[in-house]
């Protein structure tokens, strides 16, 4: 497993648009300067990739959560289903049922919204204002597989409390670490 720090894209970039399919629902999900919600995160994640199997637990209750309150989640995998079968959308779909998301696990085919989003690794998240500007990028708690120290979500709640309430962004952000997003 090799760690792969996310990108740390500048505050303030305006999220991309995109048109992807719902593993779950298998309906098309779409995203633009036109949708609106108090905030938008995206989750880069897959199924295989340890460092997401450590907050599998974790992260759908709390999403689940601030979707009931307004933000807009949409967990993304772009990872090669050819290469990995275990990140196939129907595999995909059968671990947000299991897991109980209330939000969309969007299978990125082609890769482009990965690409467009600069997303790096798994998890990478993105979190973004009422305006679709980036407010939040970075890792989801200081928690690494093999480590010492519990999954709490300490930093992405951090972030979505302070976006929630209408505060700055959090000062100290630090990059996402996990396995690198397999690229066709």
């Amino acid at each position: 497993m090799v760690a792969t720090h996310s990108n740390m894209l500048p505050l303030g970039t305006k999220a991309p648009s995109f048109q992807l399919k719902d593993t779950c629902s298998e309906e098309m999900v779409h995203f633009s300067s036109e949708t609106k919600g108090k905030g938008f995160l995206f989750a880069f994640i897959c199924n295989h990739c340890p460092f997401v199997i450590l907050l599998k637990h974790h992260f759908p209750s709390l999403f689940n959560k601030w979707s009931k309150k307004g933000l807009k989640i949409y967990a993304i995998s772009a990872n090669d289903s050819v290469k990995y079968p275990a990140d196939s959308p129907e595999k995909m779909g059968f671990e947000a049922k299991h897991l109980d998301f209330d939000f969309p696990y969007l299978f990125d085919e082609t890769q482009s919204v990965a690409q467009s989003f600069k997303a790096a690794c798994t998890p990478d998240f993105f979190l973004y204002n009422e305006e679709q500007e980036l407010f939040y990028r970075g890792q989801y708690d200081d928690s690494r597989p093999g480590g010492n120290i519990n999954v709490t979500g300490n930093d992405i709640k951090n972030a979505v409390n302070l976006l929630l309430s209408g505060k700055n962004p959090p000062r100290n952000q630090s990059p996402s670490i996990g396995c690198n997003i397999k690229w066709k």
